[in-house]
């Protein structure tokens, strides 16, 4: 207890909470052992803004107090303590030591990494300074110089130096600065080469090796269930349902979590991924200190394999740095970069998605993973509203490059992960763009949750074990034919003949499971036959790590045949899998009448879904998917409940929900459905450890951390959707 009350004396020196314990001397050193420490409130934006393992918080008091606090703090605390990194000051302990012209002192690696990304402010008492170590001398003979961003990794540095900055300049003129300060190549092929050999730090036992080895040779399961058990010999049966399950392999990571993004390179396969950020003037203060918090935890937990590149856009868009290896250093060069970021300008989204598409097509090398993720909470103000001059009608496929958009043979390329912040964002776009690529769209509505929804995103990306994954589905009988087939927003293919067909699923993660209906007829039996071939099923796919071609053997699918006049029993796995495909084509009309101006109509679309579902078998045996989705479209009932209410939130939270069921992937939104009833999830394993692993650094942050996470939010149909 004694270090989290010198936490919050070191925050009070920092000026970032200012409430004055009752009955409690803060300046003495013997407080430090303090057993209560004051409550905490909400925090400023100035703290938000600091680096994210530096927050600490406490209701605001008057300036007068602040002052006094500050003053009596500074002397007691900031002398001893770094106030950017926490860490102590002591002189001769080999760190370099700047004491500002306020008395102030820090660590000099500490200070001048903030000084080199604009700072010019004293973290403690906020004074404005007119000295700032800012460059370096030139270094003795024999010594290398070092570049300003390596300066973190530098213990005992004795050429610290003081340098007289220009007078400020404005919030516009120092965006434009960060944007423009390099040149950026005509081509981005300066990727950094993919050498795929074990970093010494983090290499994995040989027991792991040989659990990789295992799961090299894992094969995609491939299930088939009939609507119902048995058919009357003499029956021809028209519109009959046959359900394929498939379900990727186990992943490493799935029995040891702490390999998912740290293990080594022959744990999982390494991924590419560009994010996309919003930085336009709606994202000052709070979310963009959320946003960074974030990217943080992003680049923290990729692996030294895996890649990343960050697009910053706003009126404009900027390359803040090439696709670069998340080594140890590779970290530390990303996340100064994005703590540079300061927002301001308009939201040019269509900017942002070309040069983050332009890295992906220039690249030199590809690792097996590639995607994307873009952010924005605003409303594209470049492209969107030029469209044919119609901004009623607009053709949001003009915001995505073609490089991004489905490759006619696969049906995928590479998958745009879009994530709606706030209430202002165009749901619309945002779910556009990711259903075109074959990416998921999510509705961040609470602005604590980012990292979260980051967390489930990237903690599929980092868990990839199928790729390329095709469902090949023949006739197995002379008269049996392919009606339909159910299959969301997948690709799909049919002959013309109607006997065999395709479905481009794309990449899997671990553990991830897909159930596409299949609609095809049965025919009389004839025969003394006990049952009837109709359907054969396989899968072809690749292995991202071992880079070969898989196929499974085929799955026949046969139904009993009886010579009275029942039929069997009624499946409930395919039952399950009806009501949800027909509650998402309830959600698409309801959406479209809501569009259309009906929001009663659209109530009411819903409202009829909710009976039906409600007769099902499954729904009487108490089958929890069925709960789910009752509870789904109450949600979206009560968010169409006025105008304003459902273009808030209830247009967004119906997308990122049809994006969830057509993809049947996991999906981050608003909801204040009760979560004990979110049994049924898209989520995998690999996406709860990370999620967990964000909320466990959340909770470290102290307990207003904890409180910007605000109730009434959970992941879409999560496993384990948070407490309200």
């Amino acid at each position: 207890m004694g270090s989290k009350w010198r936490k919050v004396k070191v925050a009070l020196g920092l000026n970032l909470c200012v409430y004055t314990p009752r009955n409690h001397a803060v300046a003495d050193d013997a407080d430090d052992d303090a057993d209560t420490p004051p409550p905490s409130g909400r925090r400023s934006d100035a703290a938000l803004l600091s680096p994210p393992g530096d927050w600490t918080s406490a209701p605001s008091t008057p300036a007068s107090n602040r002052l006094r606090l500050s003053k009596s703090l500074s002397r007691s605390s900031s002398k001893k303590t770094c106030s950017i990194c926490l860490g102590s000051i002591r002189r001769g302990d080999g760190q370099a030591i700047f004491t500002a012209e306020c008395c102030h002192t820090f660590h000099f690696h500490c200070i001048a990494a903030n000084v080199e990304h604009g700072s010019r402010v004293c973290p403690v008492c906020r004074a404005q300074w007119k000295e700032v170590p800012a460059t370096r001398p030139d270094p003795p003979l024999g010594r290398a110089r070092i570049s300003p961003v390596d300066w973190p990794q530098i213990n005992n540095d004795p050429f610290p130096v003081a340098h007289r900055l220009p007078p400020p300049r404005s919030n516009s003129a120092r965006q434009t600065t960060l944007l423009n300060q390099a040149t950026e190549p005509a081509i981005y092929n300066d990727d950094d080469p993919l050498d795929h050999k074990p970093d010494p730090a983090e290499t994995t036992s040989s027991s792991d090796t040989k659990l990789v080895d295992h799961d090299h040779s894992a094969k995609v399961d491939v299930n088939t269930y009939t609507e119902v058990s048995s058919v009357p010999r003499s029956s021809q049966v028209d519109n009959f349902t046959v359900l394929v399950h498939i379900k990727a392999p186990v992943s490493n990571s799935g029995r040891n979590d702490s390999n998912l993004a740290m293990g080594s390179h022959t744990s999982r396969a390494p991924v590419d991924l560009v994010t996309v950020l919003d930085i336009s003037g709606s994202m000052a203060g709070t979310k963009l200190a959320l946003l960074k918090r974030a990217m943080g935890f992003v680049i923290q937990n990729l692996g030294p394999n895996d890649r990343l590149s960050v697009i910053a856009f706003s009126s404009t868009a900027r390359r803040l740095f090439h696709l670069r290896k998340m080594s140890e250093a590779g970290r530390q060069l990303a996340l100064h970069a994005v703590n540079s970021l300061v927002a301001n300008g308009g939201t040019n989204i269509a900017e942002g998605l070309r040069k983050g598409a332009k890295i992906m097509e220039e690249r030199r090398e590809k690792n097996p993973v590639s995607s994307v993720i873009l952010l924005s909470d605003g409303q594209d103000t470049y492209t969107v509203s030029n469209f044919n001059g119609n901004r009623n009608q607009p053709d949001y496929q003009m915001l995505l490059p073609l490089s991004l958009r489905p490759d006619a043979s696969s049906g995928f390329k590479i998958p745009v992960h879009a994530f709606g912040f706030g209430a202002d964002h165009d749901a619309l776009s945002m779910h556009s763009i990711s259903e075109i690529s074959g990416g998921t769209f999510s509705f961040i509505e609470t602005e604590g949750v980012i990292q979260d929804a980051f967390a489930q995103c990237i903690g599929g990306l980092l868990s990839v074990v199928v790729k390329d994954l095709r469902v090949e589905i023949e006739c197995d009988h002379p008269t049996t034919r392919l009606d339909s087939m159910k299959v969301g927003s997948y690709p799909s293919h049919v002959t013309p003949d109607r006997r065999s067909g395709c479905i481009n699923v794309g990449d899997l993660y671990a553990d991830e499971e897909r159930d596409f209906l299949i609609v095809t007829n049965i025919p009389i039996e004839t025969s003394k036959s006990v049952d009837t071939p109709i359907l054969k099923v396989k899968c072809v796919y690749n292995n991202p790590i071992s880079k070969e071609s898989a196929t499974s053997e085929y799955e026949h699918v046969r139904i009993a045949r009886t010579d009275g006049d029942a039929r069997g029993d009624v499946s409930i796995e395919v039952d399950r899998q009806r009501n949800r495909v027909r509650a998402a084509e309830a959600m698409v009309q309801a959406q479209s009448a809501a569009e259309n101006g009906s929001l009663s109509a659209a109530v009411e679309i819903l409202e009829k879904m909710r009976k039906r579902l409600s007769e099902t078998a499954s729904a009487k045996s108490n089958d929890q998917l069925c709960v789910a989705l009752d509870a789904e479209l109450k949600e979206m009932q009560e968010r169409m409940a006025s105008r304003h209410v459902y273009e808030a939130s209830g247009r967004a939270y119906i997308l990122s929900g049809l994006s969830s069921h057509s993809w049947q992937r996991a999906t981050a939104r608003g909801d204040s459905t009760d979560g004990s009833s979110l049994v049924q999830s898209y989520q995998t394993p690999s996406m709860v450890e990370m999620v967990s692993r964000s909320q466990a650094s959340l909770i470290g942050g102290g307990p207003d951390v904890q409180r910007l996470l605000q109730p009434g939010w959970s992941f879409g149909g999560g496993r384990q959707p948070r407490p309200r």
